[in-house]
């Protein structure tokens, strides 16, 4: 039996997680569950935002499939809120980098077909490193921060992935020809490390001119390297080419941990009690069955909603039905 530590972020996350627990029981995998509150879900039950507790769990395990972390309300019951839950919660384990597999689902509508690559984000500086800072009021300084140690960790990362994937080229994602420095280290780490993987073609691409050519060519791309920002932007164009946040997932990596997390997630007021749509979570245990080094079981689920999504009407609300989650489980679970 395999251990997950499961974090609970609230809101729609408490009918994802039903919704992901049954299809892959019924799938026949056992799983011994460690549930974790997190972000409001723990604030709420009058524990800390992110949990010791759930930090050693994670340590211990190293395997986490993860809700979107609701934020508290910034309140004066809740003084020095972070802004995002969730990069809180990547830097308090040492996250250093997202992958998100951008693919095509079958039966979710996409201007495009035969998608395939993977974006790699790295997650600990840039911009996201949020040193900013008024100089005087009126005028505010937010500073770009971009180490050589950081880029070739990051790189190291990328070309191996790539090498497990079996990816022939990469895409170094860049704004060199304006940011010479910050980013021209970030693009002169790329080449160093691309040398000690000659058999990985690498290739380079300005930020402006890859939003261009991610919607008029995608199918050019193996993989994409980005630093934290044009990663972010990136990430979301990608997966709204192959059919939107329904279609991908997001892993986060560090020393020995791996964190499959939903992109997406909300507030049982805003999208309704058992409304959610499953997939956002669905997508990043598959990934996580995957690594296990199960693909069968992995490609039975995968099969199994794409058979929902192109024999049926049954779909939740964001994707163009009216089903509830319980009735999209369910079929899913009928299709296995």
């Amino acid at each position: 039996m395999r251990r997950v530590v499961f974090v609970q972020g609230g809101g729609i996350g408490f009918d994802q997680e039903q919704a992901v627990r049954k299809v892959l029981s019924a799938a026949g995998l056992e799983i011994d569950w460690q549930v974790f509150p997190a972000g409001w879900a723990a604030v709420s039950q009058g524990l800390p935002m992110l949990p010791d507790e759930l930090a050693k769990a994670i340590r211990q395990t190293g395997v986490v499939l993860k809700t979107k972390l609701l934020p508290p309300p910034t309140s004066a019951s809740n003084p020095g809120t972070p802004a995002n839950a969730n990069v809180a919660f990547r830097k308090s384990l040492g996250l250093f980098a997202t992958v998100r597999p951008i693919h095509n689902l079958a039966g979710l509508n996409s201007r495009f077909q035969n998608i395939n690559f993977t974006m790699v984000r790295e997650i600990t500086e840039d911009l996201y490193a949020t040193t900013e800072h008024e100089i005087v009021p009126g005028i505010v300084q937010s500073f770009k921060i971009v180490t050589e140690s950081v880029c070739l960790r990051f790189f190291r990362f990328s070309f191996e992935l790539a090498q497990r994937l079996g990816k022939k080229s990469i895409h170094c994602i860049h704004k060199a020809n304006i940011l010479k420095m910050a980013d021209g280290l970030y693009l002169d780490c790329f080449r160093r490390v691309a040398k000690d993987f000659p058999e990985i073609a690498p290739k380079e691409m300005i930020v402006d001119n890859a939003c261009m050519q991610l919607v008029s060519r995608p199918h050019q791309f193996e993989m994409l390297a980005c630093g934290n920002l044009y990663g972010d932007l990136l990430s979301d164009l990608g997966a709204g080419l192959a059919g939107g946040i329904s279609c991908t997932a997001g892993i986060n990596y560090g020393e020995s941990i791996r964190v499959y997390e939903a992109i997406f997630g909300g507030t049982r007021e805003s999208v309704g009690a058992d409304k959610a749509n499953p997939l956002p979570l669905l997508l990043p245990a598959i990934e996580m069955i995957r690594d296990w080094g199960d693909p069968e079981t992995a490609q039975r689920i995968q099969s199994a909603i794409e058979k929902v999504l192109t024999t049926t009407s049954i779909r939740t609300a964001d994707i163009g039905g009216q089903s509830t989650t319980t009735q999209f489980t369910d079929a899913v679970i009928q299709a296995l």
